[in-house]
This record gives C-alpha cells, structure tokens and sequence, in this order.
C-alpha cells in the first residue's frame, strides 16, 4: 500500500475517532430536555462531558489538517463545495462551547436556559449535517471538469443525504443518553437508560434503512460485513442497556458508530469525491493526493505524535472516570 492510500485510511480513523467522541459529545447535549429535570439534573447531564468536550473535538481539527495536506484537492472541493453546511456546523459548534463556559456565570435560569438551549442547538444541528456531508460525500455530487462543486445546498438535501444525517442524529444521541446513564445516578440515570431505550428503537430502524441503501447501491463484502457488525452492535448495546450493564451498553454504541463510519469509508474507496454527473470528473485518491514527500514527512510526524495524544485522551478518560452523582453537585462550591 502507497503512502496516498495509507492516508485515506489514516484520515478515515481520525473521522471515526471523532463521531465516536465527540458524537456521544452532541448526544449528551441533545439529552439536556429531555433529562434534566431541575438545574442540579442538568447540571450533572453538562458535567459528565465537562473535562472532556474540547479534547473530543481535536479529531476534527486533527482530521481537518491531515486532509488538507496529504489530499489538497479534495479539501478545497469539499470545503468550497459545502461551505454553507460546514460554515453553520462551525458556527453551533462556537455557540456550544461559549455555551458550557458561561452558562454557570449567573445564578439566573433563565440566563442557564438561554445556554442549555444553545448546547442543544450545537449539538443537533452539527450531528445531523456531518451525517448529510458524509451521505453525499460517498453517494457523489455533480463536479465540473475541474472537480468544482456545481451543485447548491438544496443539492446536499436529498432523500440519502437526508436520511444519513437522521441516522447520524439518532446514534449520536443514543450513545449520549448510554454515556450519561453510565456516567450519573439517580434520577438523571434512569430517565437516560429509559430514553435510550425507546430512542435506541428508533435508530435501529433508521440506520438499518440507511445501511441496507449504502450496501445496496455501493456494494461490496467490506461494506456488507460492516455494516452487518454495526447493526448487530447496536441490537447488543439496547440488551445491555435493558440489562443495566451500562458499559458494555456504551462500548457497543461506539462500535456501532464506528464500524458504519468504516461502512461509509469502504464505500467510498478508492474515490474520494465521486461525480454523481460524470465519473471521469471524479477525485481519486491517486488524482487529490499531495506528492510523496509531503506524504512521507506527515508520516512520520503521526508516527511519532499520533501515540501521544492518545495516551493523553486516554488519561484523561481515566481521571475522569467517576460517576458525576447528585449529591456532589449539591455540595459543590458555586461558580460565580
């Protein structure tokens, strides 16, 4: 395997670190109307993601570079191509963040309120659109000659497209409701379990739909096995859920979410940017790569910084590995 394919599969990892992390991240959001029934609830449902959210969201930032350098042509399509899409999940993903910081800088609810109410847009709205980005990233979009962009926004909303940013929405938010039952008690714990039960239903049905659509239309045996995996890890992580044996119940939701992003990944393979109009206008990871030498210099910096900054997520992960109970809420010291 060349150093150009290497990277496909490289960049395809640190997407799929990124919807497993920061996708539970977008579930937990999207739970705060649905759990939290007084300001100590939600305050618990924040806190299970409060040390972690920024670090989640470094895969994008990870993933975004490495795509910009070792496939140059096929970021500028991508992000000239969808800019509208990519810009609004910019823009929650901001308000999400100045959301958690300064949503405990007054006692007022509503000043809390108008917050929650932003982490819940930050959340939905970025876990729907990466789904749409991806469904037509492997589906294909009309490219010029020049492997321009030639379609609109109304073009990224098409019935696949549609349906793989419900499917994204879905799982994201069932593996954040699995996260919080894993990561609270009380209340807040049971209301998560019951949620993801009847939500995790839901999913079911859709990401079935999805990936049966995706096998049907992008064939192959990687696809088909991947896709069978993620469904039979979801069926698991709902029994293990009813079970309470809560984290295998989350294990298995980040399974799912990883192996359909593989799906999606095989799917895709060797295009990056199929041409739904004309496949000789379509980018390849032989046509969209940089050359050798920039590829070879990437690699060994991953080599050598790619094993740090998982340690360091790791440690994290294990510092923070306590469950964020009511009472030590209550006898917290307030922020003001």
């Amino acid at each position: 395997m060349d150093l150009a394919h290497l990277w496909f599969w490289i960049i395809g990892i640190l997407f799929i670190g990124y919807f497993v992390l920061d996708g539970f991240d977008f579930g937990v959001g999207m739970s705060l109307p649905f759990l939290g029934k007084d300001d100590v609830g939600r305050r618990q449902v924040i806190n299970t993601i409060g040390p972690v959210w920024d670090l989640n969201e470094t895969w994008l930032i990870v993933a975004g570079a490495c795509l910009f350098a070792a496939f140059p042509q096929w970021y500028a399509t991508l992000f000239s191509g969808f800019y509208l899409a990519l810009l609004l999940i910019l823009v929650t993903l901001i308000l999400r963040g100045v959301s958690f910081e300064y949503r405990h800088q007054r006692d007022s609810l509503r000043w809390k309120g108008g917050f929650d109410t932003m982490i819940v847009i930050g959340s939905a709205v970025p876990a729907f659109l990466w789904g749409v980005a991806f469904a037509n990233i492997v589906n294909g979009v009309p490219l010029d000659a020049g492997h321009n962009f030639t379609g609109t926004l109304l073009t990224l909303l098409n019935p696949y497209g549609l349906l793989g940013g419900l499917t994204t929405l879905l799982l994201f938010f069932v593996n954040g409701l699995l996260f919080v039952a894993l990561k609270t008690d009380g209340q807040v714990r049971e209301d998560a379990r019951k949620l993801a039960f009847r939500a995790g239903a839901l999913a079911l049905v859709v990401a079935a739909v999805f990936l049966i659509w995706t096998v049907v239309a992008h064939f192959s045996p990687a696809v088909l096995i991947l896709a069978a995996i993620a469904a039979v890890c979801l069926v698991v992580s709902i029994v293990c859920n009813l079970r309470g044996i809560e984290g295998w119940a989350f294990g298995f939701g980040a399974v799912t979410v990883a192996a359909a992003v593989l799906s999606l990944w095989f799917a895709l393979y060797p295009n990056v940017m199929p041409a739904s109009n004309d496949p000789a206008h379509s980018l390849t990871i032989e046509n969209a790569s940089s050359n050798l030498y920039t590829l070879q210099v990437m690699s060994w910096a991953a080599l050598v910084f790619l094993p740090l900054v998982l340690a360091y997520q790791g440690w994290t992960y294990w510092i923070f590995r306590r469950r964020v109970t009511r009472s030590h809420i209550e006898n917290a010291v307030p922020v003001h």
